[in-house]
């Protein structure tokens, strides 16, 4: 990752095509498009690709956690159990929903801790949020089994893990609901984009809806759709799509170079006293994008963190001060600090997350550092790579 690395005449060509035609829009204008569907195509696709009955593209990944949210009817003073690490967006659509964020610790798979979940379930549950951080799967199995035992709305949030799967079944599939993002450094980038999946058409209808302003796109003249419900604007637009198609295609091609490049390092460093290696549940479905890592305690892996910079390995994050992706430094959710009155705060339930204390989570990512794994990597760069890294660590 990022798919940016290997654009090429592929992504040049879709592109071509919607330019030729002049349609960026996605929905309609049938004749002029000349056949050309990209968004159409693309979810078709990835439904095949990860095995779902439907998918539906959007904006962005943001736009894909909202819809499912909304879709899955969670809102006002729904709590929605969420991980401490992720990127904020997770949280962020949660709280535009209406509904409350409740954290529930990490274990050394960087995702959900099953047992935590459960410790954390109120009556007012109403769905799990699950993340599968840095491109490798959470507890999948014993989550859904979790959230069907206790009658809870399993969503996941695989917009870090397109490709990545469990015992054989891709991530983004276990759920009622799975989320993507295709950003601009994202595996799969379409420069903004998103998509979610589902095997329910029901929802997939909702979703197809509210992603476009309510229009259910039955018939061929948008001006006599009818409106089921309320929606957003998180269409995307038939460029993006261009792009993400052409890079959904080498999405085998981009796993092949992650794994192998992954499995040169961490053998690497395997052997070096002191560092243990991230739990992945199944190290076959690893889409391998990021490798993650425990050092003995904060102040040797802050350390290590600093001295990989200065050594020019690049790519190298420090999660736990890192102001993106871990709750310990994110000032502007613990204050619900926004521009708009957030619905929450008029709520009985809603926590201070102020006070909110998560010393089995922070345990873990004060020592772990996570090195992004890149597909353009010569065999000189990746042997350069491993020495500085070995060198560093063993300092």
């Amino acid at each position: 990752m990022p798919g940016f690395e290997i654009f090429g005449d592929e992504e040049r060509i879709e592109v071509q095509d919607v330019l030729d035609t002049g349609i960026l829009f996605r929905y309609g204008f049938d004749q002029a498009r000349k056949g050309h569907w990209k968004a159409k195509t693309f979810e078709a696709e990835l439904a095949k690709r990860v095995g779902a009955g439907y998918c539906l593209l959007c904006s962005s990944g943001t736009a894909a956690l909202n819809i499912a949210l909304a879709s899955c009817g969670v809102g006002a003073g729904d709590e929605v159990i969420v991980p401490p690490f992720t990127f904020i967006a997770t949280i962020e659509a949660v709280l535009n929903a209406g509904a409350v964020p409740v954290f529930a610790e990490i274990d050394d798979t960087l995702c959900l801790d099953p047992g935590a979940v459960e410790a954390v379930i109120s009556p007012r549950t109403k769905a799990v949020l699950t993340v599968h951080m840095c491109g490798s799967m959470a507890r999948i199995d014993e989550i859904r089994m979790l959230c069907d035992q206790k009658g809870l709305i399993l969503i996941e949030d695989a917009c870090q893990a397109v490709g990545g799967s469990f015992q054989g079944k891709s991530l983004g599939t276990f759920g009622r609901m799975g989320c993507f993002s295709f950003d601009a450094v994202k595996t799969i980038t379409c420069g903004e984009g998103g998509g979610v999946v589902t095997n329910d058409k029901s929802l997939y209808l909702k979703a197809d809806a509210y992603a476009d302003h309510g229009h259910d796109h039955i018939g061929d003249d948008r001006g006599l759709e009818g409106h089921a419900n309320l929606g957003m604007n998180f269409r995307i637009s038939e460029l993006n799509a261009a792009v993400g198609l052409a890079q959904l295609r080498k999405l085998d091609l981009m796993l092949e170079k992650q794994r192998s490049h992954k499995k040169a390092i961490k053998a690497a460093l395997a052997d070096i006293p002191g560092i243990s290696f991230r739990k992945i549940p199944d190290k076959k479905g690893d889409s391998a994008t990021f490798l993650s890592f425990f050092l003995p305690d904060a102040s040797v892996t802050r350390k290590i963190a600093h001295d990989l910079g200065q050594a020019g390995v690049d790519g190298c994050f420090y999660w736990y001060e890192n102001n993106w992706h871990y709750i310990r430094q994110w000032d502007h959710l613990k204050k619900l600090q926004t521009s708009a009155r957030l619905a929450i705060q008029l709520l009985e339930n809603c926590p201070d997350y102020q006070q909110l204390n998560l010393p089995q989570s922070d345990g873990i990512m004060s020592r772990t550092i996570s090195m992004l794994i890149k597909l353009s990597w010569t065999e000189q760069e990746l042997v350069q790579r491993i020495d500085k890294m070995t060198e560093v660590i063993k300092a």
